[in-house]
């Protein structure tokens, strides 16, 4: 649950308040991307949420758009083609363990496999925690 509502900026604006308030990345473009560290998604500029501002003189901040994701930009990096290739094998994966397996019944009948599989996103967090902690 956002604690505000998104403000609606215009894209210069919206890049200048990136770079105002990301100190820990450079931002030269709203399509850059970064990768969530806790959502484990990669997201763009144009996608981060900024949110504040009360009638334009409370703190702006800015928020993953994932639902349910919380992070900041200090959980946010750039997207390695490490990280990139590491993404798309999970997504992979997340493909081929949607494809229930068929399965050969006691009875001599064909079935499909019901058992649960870790997620994307939780093999994803794992995958994160390597780069928060620097294990």
């Amino acid at each position: 649950m956002a604690l505000s509502s998104p403000v609606t900026l215009s894209e210069i604006d919206k890049l200048d308040v990136l770079c105002r308030l990301d100190q820990f990345r450079q931002w030269r473009s709203l399509d850059e991307k970064r990768f969530c560290l806790v959502c484990g998604k990669i997201i763009t500029g144009r996608q981060i949420q900024v949110a504040g501002g009360t009638r334009g003189n409370g703190p702006l901040r800015l928020s993953c758009p994932t639902e349910r994701c919380n992070s900041i930009p200090m959980d946010w990096v750039l997207p390695t083609d490490e990280i990139l290739a590491k993404v798309e094998r999970e997504v992979a994966k997340e493909r081929e363990a949607a494809v229930p397996a068929p399965i050969v019944r006691s009875n001599g009948g064909l079935g499909h496999s019901h058992e649960t599989q870790d997620s994307i996103a939780s093999r994803l967090r794992n995958f994160a925690l390597h780069f928060r902690w620097g294990s």
